[in-house]
């Protein structure tokens, strides 16, 4: 048991992840990341748990865990999630159902045990990624949007269903940004994206940090159902 703020991170051994677990450790919060494979970096105040998202047993271990540990879960930050672009007609099937196993179907089920958690205390605060290849109908990343347009429809109507439980469910659409996520996919495609934003530069990891940071504050319990797109798409 903890009187400290307890923070799951999903994704959390690099990129964006990374980054969101080591802020809130310095903040002071206890952060349990949740990745396939181990991290190559540690802080004392970060405990690292081995899961796929996608995969229902894994999710309700990590969460177990968490709740027998530390008797609370305060924030869950589905931040892990896949992409691949391809034209639609020539994505295979099996690429497809693995980006919508991990980003959609990852998130339902964190979603899903976190709140369960939370809903004791009486609070929580709920903070899925999305993109902005969701409103600019991104060719070649079907698959992908798709799936997030998915997690953003799962977080309008979750956001109703966990209300009375003081629980907040938001999602944050990010651009483009400089991680592994993004090395694969050639210049000319990142700068076609960037020009149908408002703000026509690649993503910052600070970016996100204060999306998020504005999402689960305290000050914030009245806003929820939400999609932030970062940018002006």
């Amino acid at each position: 048991m903890t009187d400290e703020r307890v923070i799951l991170v999903t994704g959390a051994r690099k990129g964006v992840g990374k980054a969101l677990a080591l802020h809130y450790a310095r903040e002071g919060a206890r952060v349990v990341g949740l990745s396939r494979t181990e991290p190559d970096w540690t802080d004392e105040r970060v405990e690292h748990l081995l899961g796929d998202v996608s995969k229902e047993d894994d999710v309700v271990r990590a969460i177990s865990h968490v709740k027998a540990r530390y008797g609370r879960l305060d924030v869950a930050l589905n931040n892990a999630g896949i992409a691949s672009m391809n034209h639609a007609l020539l994505m295979p099937g099996r690429t497809a159902q693995r980006i919508v196993d991990t980003n959609f179907m990852g998130t339902y089920l964190v979603c899903r045990e976190a709140a369960r958690v939370m809903m004791r205390r009486k609070f929580g605060r709920i903070v899925n990624f999305s993109t902005v290849a969701v409103p600019l109908g991104l060719e070649g990343e079907l698959a992908y949007a798709a799936s997030k347009s998915a997690v953003e429809s799962l977080t309008r109507i979750l956001a109703k269903e966990v209300a009375t439980y003081g629980i907040t469910v938001n999602a944050v659409g990010l651009t483009p940004t400089d991680t592994d996520l993004i090395k694969n996919v050639p210049k000319e495609k990142i700068d076609g994206i960037l020009r149908r934003l408002a703000i026509g530069r690649l993503g910052t990891i600070e970016d996100a940090l204060w999306a998020v940071d504005f999402f689960i504050s305290g000050n914030s319990g009245y806003i929820t159902g939400q999609t932030l797109y970062l940018g002006g798409p």
